[in-house]
């Protein structure tokens, strides 16, 4: 040990070539150590985040691959479900009255009313339809004076009727001689025409624009 601390002593660090093995070894290991770090910090790390960013997109578009090989496998069955999405809305859709249908519609719902014995002390469309994307909306003030049997049974009756009509908002309150009196917003639908759903698309894109 104290041979080795001897090497130490007197060193000239103008001419490292004669100093003795162990320190010349010690210099030569510190450069290496040096030249490897400074490489790393210069070229090497720049070298490893790209490495790291290929990795993570190479898992990336593996899994763009599989997601979109899974939809190539089941693409007849997307395509079934889809037709069978527009076999349903198009049933619905026949459910709903087009525009000149929807006289006949309201007459339907007074009917059902009427054939139960009720009376109608309001029967009150609204002004103006409701539209939205695809279908408008038009609610019907009711009120009905009747047996509850009765008001009961035309309830049954609306929900009957070959085209949607819904009742919402129901009040029941006493009545004269034991009628039931029953406040109620009947809705009933259409579907828009084609110059109509052109029309809401128009609003919308003019909307949109306004607000950038």
């Amino acid at each position: 040990m104290k041979a080795l601390i001897e090497q130490f002593k007197g060193l000239n660090p103008q001419d490292p070539g004669a100093w003795p093995p162990l320190p010349k070894s010690l210099l030569l290991v510190a450069l290496l150590i040096a030249i490897l770090v400074g490489a790393y910090f210069l070229d090497w790390s720049a070298q490893t985040e790209q490495l790291d960013a290929g990795a993570a997109l190479e898992i990336k578009l593996k899994e763009q691959y599989k997601s979109k090989k899974q939809q190539s496998v089941n693409l007849d069955l997307y395509r079934q479900q889809l037709r069978e999405i527009d076999s349903s809305f198009g049933a619905l859709l026949k459910q709903l009255p087009n525009r000149s249908q929807m006289d006949a519609l309201l007459v339907d719902i007074n009917q059902a009313g009427l054939g139960r014995g009720l009376q109608f002390e309001l029967f009150k469309p609204a002004a103006r339809e409701s539209k939205l994307e695809f279908y408008a909306e038009l609610p019907i003030q009711l009120k009905i004076i009747g047996t509850y049997h009765d008001i009961g049974a035309f309830a049954s009756d609306i929900g009957a009727l070959s085209r949607i009509v819904t009742l919402n908002d129901i009040s029941l309150s006493a009545g004269k001689q034991g009628a039931l009196v029953m406040d109620a917003t009947a809705k009933t639908f259409r579907y828009l025409d084609e110059e109509e759903v052109a029309s809401q698309q128009r609003s919308k894109k003019g909307a949109k624009g306004t607000r950038r």
